[in-house]
């Protein structure tokens, strides 16, 4: 064992062979490749001005010329490690320039979700609870151009038009996610995002209610019905005059309670 130490340490790094480096003869680009699901620790900053420490699941991925075997997956990883103690939208950014730099590529693509916690207070109680959503920073470039989309999941109540018009009484809903993906070219904060899609919701969702909380949520979902359409509609009116938003996508999935399958709708616009 020792004399195999000795003889690792007596090696030039300069001379181990670079097999990724060779040349490749296929012919054939390949448009991403990279490591993916690589768990990290990380930082981000709140509405509040407090920063909230988190964990997070990246994807990151080069384009590799015709000509080139492989890429350097360990220089990923070395990226990540550069940018451990606060992850921003502007160091975000420079996260994918680095990649791009490091590895010579002509475009790059980053991934990176992780849960997010709102501290929320209960209607009526005001008993507080922290609520989870999902998040997604996704940041693509190529050729010089670059863009920064922002993705969050948001669950919510949606109570169904139909059932409560035509019903004795009572109306069948469902927990409802709605997904917000939002091509920025200005900030945006995470919370705006997850308040314009709470307020055009039946009602939103508490991780802790009391029963006066769960009367008041319970009427409220009553008094705001809304169908599938209606929220992926109303939702994106906002986003439409918001000129932060360049391009948005905005999906809700309804849980049918009385269906064994969900409900859905999609709208995606660009803007001119």
């Amino acid at each position: 064992m020792a004399t195999n130490k000795k003889k690792m340490k007596s090696i030039n790094k300069s001379n181990l062979p670079d097999t990724q480096g060779l040349e490749d003869t296929r012919n054939l680009p390949i448009n991403k490749v990279g490591i993916k699901d690589i768990l990290h620790p990380m930082v981000i900053k709140q509405r509040s001005g407090q920063d909230q420490t988190t964990v997070a699941s990246f994807n990151m991925y080069v384009n590799l010329p015709h000509n080139l075997k492989g890429t350097h997956m360990s220089r990923f990883v070395h990226i990540l490690n550069n940018h451990e103690e606060q992850i921003t939208v502007d160091t975000f950014k420079s996260m994918i320039e680095e990649m791009l730099t490091l590895l010579e590529a002509e475009s790059g693509h980053v991934e990176m979700t992780f849960p997010y916690f709102i501290n929320k207070t209960a209607p009526e109680s005001k008993v507080k609870s922290l609520l989870d959503y999902t998040v997604t920073f996704i940041g693509e470039a190529n050729k010089g151009i670059s863009n920064l989309k922002v993705k969050v999941l948001v669950p919510v109540t949606s109570l169904c038009p139909c059932s409560k018009k035509i019903s004795a009484y009572g109306a069948h809903n469902q927990r409802s996610h709605v997904t917000v993906t939002a091509t920025i070219n200005d900030f945006m904060w995470i919370e705006e995002i997850i308040d314009i899609v709470e307020k055009e919701a039946s009602s939103e969702l508490y991780a802790l209610l009391k029963r006066p909380d769960e009367k008041h949520v319970t009427e409220l979902a009553y008094d705001n019905p809304k169908f599938v359409e209606d929220m992926v509609r109303d939702i994106a009116t906002h986003f439409a005059e918001d000129k932060r938003v360049l391009e948005y996508v905005v999906e809700s999935e309804n849980f049918e309670s009385i269906h064994n399958h969900s409900a859905y709708a999609q709208i995606h616009q660009v803007k001119d």
